[in-house]
């Protein structure tokens, strides 16, 4: 097998977050799912954003904020998404250039807009989040970089972008050029709203051992399996991937890998702002961890520190040295 160059290529959304402050009346007021996300189209983003207070806007995406993690803790990442030739398009690719993420897809020059996400954080730190995700879903087969994607240790997929034929299609050649050069598959269930209408294909990529790493949390594990218990539901995932790892918020992580079973709990943190990304960056530092050859209880506690990071501020990429906080 070739020594791999990188440490972890994603495919994912290429999102620019929009996130602004609002109190529960707000989100009353426009039917917005609280502590979920909802997808709009391109005039009902533009809506919305207009009703919104002041905003803060970054580069976003899942699977983009889990490379920003990587990199900002000494890894080597790159990412592939679509974005569009627009503002937001330029923006999204200056941010990764500058977090030393290698971004090369080039962009569309017609079609829709580059993606974005309204996320309303409310008084609690929850955050809405409502995507638009424009040129991101347009990602084809012939966007991909075989030989990027042959050249890392992990590929990384996030479950916001496998709903779309297009972008689905792309992933799973992605998977097959991984594994011809064997290297490993990781993927995020994302969100549980991602499940709806795709449990079948999900449940057949990982039956037929397209994923050697699944992130996801207690619901969407539950869902995934349609079960109600989620020790039976843990127990039949783990017998299809060789690395399990479910988060459960506040109260720590679960990782089940060769029969072993360890849990830990969230790592303590002073104040809770926005949860935007903790999830991403859980990813981040579980995958940055394991690149290094960490054990699965190390890789757990960098994920929980990473993620206990970016919790405590707004946004989704982290502000302190994370480096020096996982000290990989």
């Amino acid at each position: 097998m070739t020594k791999a160059s990188l440490d972890i290529v994603a495919m994912g959304d290429a999102i620019v977050d929009v996130i602004a402050n609002c109190d529960e009346e707000f989100i009353r007021a426009h039917n917005l799912p609280k502590g979920s996300m909802q997808l709009l189209t391109p005039s009902q983003a533009d809506e919305l954003y207009a009703a919104m207070g002041v905003a803060r806007e970054m580069s976003g995406g899942s699977a983009a904020n889990s490379m920003a993690g990587v990199a900002a803790m000494g890894g080597t990442a790159a990412f592939i998404g679509q974005i569009a030739e627009d503002q937001l398009g330029l923006i999204f690719e200056h941010d990764m250039h500058a977090l030393g993420v290698r971004f090369d897809t080039p962009p569309m020059l017609d079609g829709p807009p580059t993606g974005r996400c309204l996320i309303l954080v409310t008084p609690d730190g929850q955050r809405t989040m409502n995507t638009s995700p424009g040129a991101s879903h347009e990602l084809s087969i012939e966007a991909l970089d075989r030989e990027l994607i042959a050249s890392a240790s992990i590929l990384f997929l996030e479950g916001y972008l496998f709903g779309p034929t297009k972008p689905r299609a792309a992933m799973m050649e992605a998977i097959k050029i991984a594994h011809a050069a064997n290297r490993q598959v990781a993927f995020t269930l994302s969100e549980s709203v991602c499940i709806a209408g795709r449990k079948e294909s999900f449940a057949e990529m990982i039956s037929s051992g397209g994923v050697d790493l699944l992130f996801c949390n207690e619901d969407e594990a539950l869902q995934l399996v349609e079960r109600t218990d989620l020790d039976g539901a843990l127990d039949e995932l783990a017998a299809n991937v060789p690395t399990l790892v479910i988060t459960k918020g506040a109260e720590g992580a679960i990782g089940i890998e060769k029969g072993e079973r360890i849990a830990i709990p969230a790592a303590p943190v002073s104040y809770v702002v926005d949860t935007t990304g903790a999830g991403d960056l859980f990813a981040a530092g579980f995958l940055a961890a394991r690149c290094k050859g960490a054990s699965l209880e190390r890789c757990l506690w960098t994920g929980a520190i990473a993620a206990g990071e970016v919790i405590q501020h707004y946004g989704a990429r982290p502000i302190a040295d994370l480096k020096e906080l996982v000290k990989l």
